[in-house]
């Protein structure tokens, strides 16, 4: 089985060359244990490919889980992290597939390169600043509200684009006008200009970088209230409920009462002190 997998590395596909769906998943019950280091990397890079698969197993249970398994374990080397990056920031270009899988989880898995280089870091200023760049651009652009299908699995771009927002929030080495723009990217989709009702948990994941950002201390209670306050402005106006305006209300929902539930369990006296009033003022602004 290993020699099927290491053959079939170097090859452009999915599963890579030789390689079997079958010795994917026997893999993935030993827990990816790849002891040959050259063929960890090589493997890792060679199921790039299959975070586009149609096939929601070979995308979502072999691909992203053998990278993330790995990286979480420290178990690819920053040169294959870089390969990572540079291969999947493309990506995230609007279009960049039909189908609607490739962006999704290339930024899903941008998220563990984020977290890897937060952990222990690999990347540059720079290399992080365009992290940043191309991951809030992709974050603001989304337009496939697409969540998941019984037999083609998920999609899920708000979500995995705000997982990867979040891990580099967390990233002590960002500057405010990189959280400004983290915010940004976040406001721009907790109501969608669609008028998609949000129903797998995008605004529990639109508000985890938020929280983050507000644990830093980075913005002061007057900035925070400010922020909730256009948040809520927003919102569609009617004489009478439309579709967009009840969409706009359930999402903007989806996306404060979380954020008051962690502020109120898990946020220190200082950043209740400064956030609750925002994010009460903006619960109390719902019709």
């Amino acid at each position: 089985m290993l020699c099927l997998i290491v053959c079939g590395a170097a090859g452009a596909s999915c599963p890579p060359g030789t390689t079997t769906k079958l010795a994917l998943q026997i893999l993935k019950q030993v827990e990816w244990k790849v002891t040959d280091d050259n063929a960890r990397q090589a493997l890792a890079l060679a199921l790039l490919d299959c975070l586009a698969s149609p096939d929601p197993e070979l995308r979502d249970g072999v691909a992203f889980d053998a990278i993330a398994h790995w990286a979480r374990a420290k178990a690819l080397t920053p040169a294959t992290l870089q390969t990572i990056r540079t291969t999947l920031l493309p990506r995230l270009l609007p279009d960049a597939d039909s189908n609607g899988f490739a962006q999704p989880f290339a930024a899903l898995t941008l998220a563990e390169v984020a977290r890897a280089d937060r952990v222990q870091p690999f990347l540059s200023d720079a290399e992080r600043a365009e992290l940043v760049r191309v991951a809030t651009t992709y974050v603001t652009t989304v337009a496939d509200y697409r969540g998941f299908d019984a037999s083609e699995g998920w999609r899920h771009g708000v979500a995995h684009g705000a997982d990867l927002l979040l891990q580099l929030s967390l990233n002590l080495a960002l500057d405010r006008a990189q959280l400004d723009a983290i915010l940004a990217a976040v406001a721009s989709q907790v109501m969608p200009a669609s008028g998609h009702f949000y129903v797998y948990g995008e605004g529990e994941r639109l508000m985890a970088p938020v929280f983050y950002i507000g644990r830093r201390g980075a913005l002061s209670g007057a900035e925070w209230s400010q922020w909730f306050a256009r948040l809520v402005a927003r919102r569609p106006t009617a004489a009478r409920p439309t579709q967009a305006s009840l969409a706009a209300n359930h999402d903007l929902a989806a996306f404060l009462l979380p954020l008051y539930a962690s502020l109120r369990e898990s946020g220190t006296p200082e950043m209740q002190a400064q956030m609750l009033p925002g994010v009460t003022a903006a619960i109390k602004a719902l019709d």
